[in-house]
């Protein structure tokens, strides 16, 4: 049985890691399918997810920024909703600091900081005094040495600012400043990133080097996306952040059996 507290919220499962379902609020997001609301967000709750993560502002390469008012006006009412409708774990994607705050506010279990709150020790100790949990993660060109280096440090700043050591998860940022190569090594030694000692968060789904490895466009990646889901769970991931949650949980189920 695996169990993991988020924020103030102990959830466990049989399978061999949680599911984060995404809902991009977003009309622009690289994934045409995870483009929606509140909606899209409890069809993937139905569909078993353990986590859903919202995202007001695409951070696909070359996206559009977005205000921070019309970031709050496309995730604030979704997280409030959602928080009547389920007891789900919610996960707000996003770097702007009045996000954060508002988020919290509202129920956010997680923060899921793309840039991993760089320079902002104020953020950290307004989440510190939430309970809520951090995902940390790494976002330029480097490979495993250098992820699980940059991610270590981050990881000891958040503790120092009050963060407990049991709230920090840590994402390689697959697709972030990153090449083929080095995405393909962030995955291969996923167990080196494991053994940091913190839950790691692997977020493969449909992503470009996906599409590297198999030659298919974005909306024929699932197969390869369940395979590289498979190899990082294997050396140690707990967390994977999909699209397709159904197809996702079916193979942890096979998975389980296996163990």
């Amino acid at each position: 049985m695996l169990e993991m507290t988020f924020g103030r919220k102990r959830i466990s499962t049989d399978r061999p890691a949680f599911v984060m379902g995404i809902v991009n609020a977003t009309p622009d997001s690289f994934y045409e399918n995870s483009r929606g609301d509140f909606d899209l967000a409890m069809k993937l709750v139905e569909d078993g997810a353990d986590i859903i993560d919202i995202g007001g502002e695409s951070t696909r390469p070359g996206f559009t920024p977005v205000d921070e008012q019309e970031e709050l006006d496309r995730v604030i009412p979704l997280i409030e909703k959602l928080n009547k409708n389920s007891d789900v774990v919610i996960s707000i994607d996003t770097t702007k600091p009045a996000v954060i705050s508002e988020a919290l506010e509202c129920g956010a279990d997680i923060i899921n900081n793309v840039l991993s709150f760089d320079n902002d020790d104020t953020t950290l100790r307004q989440i510190a005094d939430s309970a809520a949990s951090v995902i940390l993660m790494h976002h330029t060109g480097e490979g495993i040495d250098g992820i699980c280096s940059y991610l270590n440090k981050k990881a000891e700043f958040c503790i120092k600012a009050g963060i407990e050591r049991d709230k920090l998860i840590l994402d390689p940022g697959i697709g972030f400043g990153k090449s083929f190569e080095q995405n393909v090594e962030a995955i291969k030694y996923t167990d080196r990133l494991c053994a940091l000692g913190y839950p790691v968060l692997m977020a493969l789904s449909r992503k470009s080097s996906i599409g590297m490895m198999t030659g298919r466009p974005v909306e024929q990646r699932l197969s390869g996306t369940v395979t590289a889901d498979i190899i990082s769970i294997l050396k140690g991931a707990k967390i994977i952040r999909v699209h397709d949650v159904l197809d996702a949980i079916d193979s942890l189920n096979v998975m389980k059996y296996f163990e």
